[in-house]
């Protein structure tokens, strides 16, 4: 690992599955914009390889939604994204303007796994055998999208992007009884970081800093 003394020309960024947001592209551009010489580097991976990656020196920073209780790295709460409740653009549910999870038991309810919202997942394992019987996983949001907007059920997922797949045929309702939320943490080395890379962190504060004042 690089020490903070090092001239870091590169930024290798582990990304785990779920991050990928608006908000994530923001900073992107930021880190783009403001040091055009660092070579940014990308690495799609599982949360386990992000965390042993960070250890063997793979990766010199990572963005996860899970909360990493390895005290030799340092995990940075960035941005919060709400859960809300997708649905057919015609369904029995429109014309309620915000929902519970028991509203949803007797329809089908997709799930992206990679979301990982604990407190959601909580709620789901206590559900009657009827309720848990109707949850079905899948391993994108894309496909999550196609299922709903299809009319085989409801799906549970990040409000904005929901939002933005508004063209799929989607609508988009909150849920009341939580708050659910996923929240994006940037994990990198307790010690012996770079430079590079703590600008890097101050640049995703700034980004959610902007995000949760609008």
């Amino acid at each position: 690992m690089y020490n903070t003394t090092s001239r870091l020309a590169h930024l290798r960024l582990a990304i785990a599955p779920g991050v990928p947001s608006s908000k994530l592209s923001a900073l992107l551009a930021l880190q783009r914009a403001e040091e055009p010489d660092v070579t940014l580097a990308f690495f799609e991976v599982s949360g386990n390889d992000l965390r042993t990656g960070l250890h063997d020196g793979r990766y010199d920073a990572g963005v996860s939604l899970q909360v990493s209780s390895d005290m030799t790295l340092k995990t940075q709460p960035l941005w919060v994204e709400y859960m809300a409740v997708a649905m057919p653009l015609r369904f029995p549910l429109l014309d309620q303007t915000s929902l519970t999870i028991t509203d949803l038991l007797n329809y089908p309810m997709y799930r992206w796994q990679a979301e990982m919202c604990s407190k959601l997942d909580e709620r789901l394992s206590i559900l009657p055998p009827t309720g848990r019987q109707n949850i079905r996983y899948v391993t994108s949001f894309d496909l999550l999208a196609t299922w709903v907007a299809a009319g085989y059920g409801v799906g549970v997922s990040a409000q904005s992007r929901i939002e933005h797949a508004h063209r799929w045929g989607l609508a988009m309702r909150p849920i009341i009884d939580g708050p659910y939320e996923i929240v994006t943490h940037l994990q990198r080395p307790q010690e012996q970081t770079s430079a590079v890379v703590e600008r890097f962190e101050r640049r995703a504060l700034q980004v959610a800093r902007a995000s949760a004042a609008q």
